[in-house]
């Protein structure tokens, strides 16, 4: 049976353009609805959600599940809380998630009978290790670790439970290893370079259909430089605390080119050149070993 209400996944590995993508489609609606100025970067809870609060875990469990001892049943009742969320919506409903598309503890990370679609961003692993050391307070040799790590989950928080990330090659494959015309599939790239083709495809794909002017202004508005100013004015909400530098960093892809040392590109493409090469991010420049 088709979902009342379908999710809308806006799925990535962490630091690779998830958040633009949201405050897009806020913008987006805001301007195709008539509503004067841009979205509020940390008011982007009116369009969509997470599916990571605790509480709901709770609700269903009868108890506030421990992300160390309690990951079984955080499994069990991840489909539950996907469907209460899509029922509650009365349409559609866009979810972040860093979660792969992988089976966890003998259950899917994602629940098929209330998704509508998903989005999914990839990013150049090299500029993913720069950007996500900074996110995460660690040096860029520990990033690369991490993302090198097979089957990583995140410790979760306070208020809210763990993701199952995997290594970065085993988060892009999980999500683009069978192509899918639910799943919408974006380049970070894409988005700084043609920012119109891009999110015009994006747009078109959710069956939105903004004027060329209402596409433009939300392009705008969602504008690296407008999403930094705010964070610089008011601050972020999903800025971690252990960041050293703000979320809205530096935006713009190559940077690796001017930050890692060949050792470190070397160990980049040994571990993730497979997938580096399905979306065009072994340039002949890069001396490195072959993947593993």
């Amino acid at each position: 049976m088709p979902p009342k209400s379908g999710i809308v996944w806006i799925a990535s590995y962490p630091k690779s353009g998830n958040t633009w993508i949201r405050a897009f489609l806020h913008n987006l609606t805001r301007i195709m609805n008539g509503e004067p100025g841009e979205q509020d970067i940390n008011e982007m809870a009116r369009f969509s959600t997470w599916e990571l609060d605790k509480q709901r875990y709770a609700d269903f469990l009868g108890f506030e599940p421990d992300n160390t001892i309690h990951r079984d049943e955080i499994a069990a009742t991840r489909h539950a809380v996907h469907r209460q969320i899509a029922d509650a919506a009365t349409g559609l409903v866009f979810i972040k998630t860093h979660n792969g598309l992988v089976v966890d503890r003998g259950h899917p990370t994602i629940n098929f009978a209330v998704t509508s679609g998903a989005i999914y961003v990839v990013r150049n692993p090299l500029d993913v290790a720069i950007s996500y050391a900074h996110h995460a307070g660690t040096t860029v040799d520990q990033a690369i670790d991490h993302m090198a790590l097979g089957d990583a989950e995140t410790a979760g928080k306070e208020r809210a439970v763990y993701e199952v990330l995997g290594s970065w090659s085993q988060h892009v494959w999980s999500w683009t290893r069978t192509p899918n015309p639910a799943i919408h599939l974006m380049r970070y790239e894409d988005m700084l370079g043609d920012p119109e083709r891009a999110f015009g495809a994006l747009a078109r794909h959710l069956l939105l259909k903004p004027t060329d002017r209402q596409l433009a202004d939300a392009i705008e508005l969602s504008s690296f430089e407008r999403l930094k100013a705010q964070e610089q004015q008011k601050g972020f909400r999903e800025r971690p605390p252990q960041a050293d530098q703000d979320f809205f960093r530096e935006g713009r892809a190559g940077q690796w080119r001017d930050v890692l040392t060949p050792a470190q590109i070397e160990q980049l493409v040994r571990d993730h050149g497979e997938q580096m090469r399905r979306f065009g991010y072994l340039s002949e420049d890069i001396q490195a070993a072959p993947a593993a």
